[in-house]
């Protein structure tokens, strides 16, 4: 007789995913000051989650987004974190998502006019070990899409007084926390 298959964990709900993107973005992200640009928008940011399972539902909410960034004045809405709790859970299949809505952008014509930045839980940069802990620096805890303005970045990077000494002085922050430091200031954030 065969074992019964052991029952899908609980879903967690839109609320607590966004709770916990939220609390990343203000902890992590502006809290450990990995990105001196984000504190101004804190408060005007989006949090979407998407409740999508396969590629193409998780498209039209991601278009959906882009859409509403796009007609919505920047000092409304300067930036948007699309959630996608639901799948993506391999960081590969995430990567290959990712490249599918960057032609989704571009085919949108919103080159140079949107940027897609990527966050993950198993984060790993291009030249980096697994266990690398700078890899740490991208790490969220669900499968995140972030929509930026160009402007808003152009505008940032100019005046901030070393824009590309940010990921390296983020990366060789986190080496200094170790593996486990990392894993530690990581596991703070969790979805309930």
């Amino acid at each position: 007789m065969r074992e019964p298959e052991p029952p899908d964990p609980p879903r967690p709900s839109t609320e607590a995913v966004r709770r916990a993107v939220r609390r990343w973005v203000e902890e992590i992200v502006v809290g450990e000051g990995l990105c001196p640009f984000a504190r101004p928008v804190l408060h005007r940011m989006r949090i979407t989650v998407s409740e999508a399972t396969a590629l193409e539902p998780l498209l039209t909410d991601l278009g959906r987004e882009l859409e509403r960034l796009v007609e919505t004045p920047s000092g409304l809405l300067p930036t948007t974190l699309v959630a996608a709790p639901r799948m993506l859970d391999d960081f590969e299949d995430y990567l290959d998502a990712l490249e599918i809505a960057q032609a989704l952008l571009s085919g949108a014509g919103l080159d140079g006019v949107i940027q897609l930045a990527s966050f993950h839980p198993d984060y790993r940069f291009a030249d980096a070990a697994p266990d690398d802990p700078a890899n740490g620096t991208n790490q969220s805890p669900v499968p995140l899409f972030h929509l930026l303005r160009e402007d808003d970045v152009a505008h940032a990077i100019d005046t901030h007084p070393d824009p590309d000494g940010i990921p390296f002085r983020n990366q060789a922050r986190f080496r200094r926390l170790g593996a486990e430091g990392v894993r530690a200031l990581l596991a703070r954030i969790h979805v309930d």
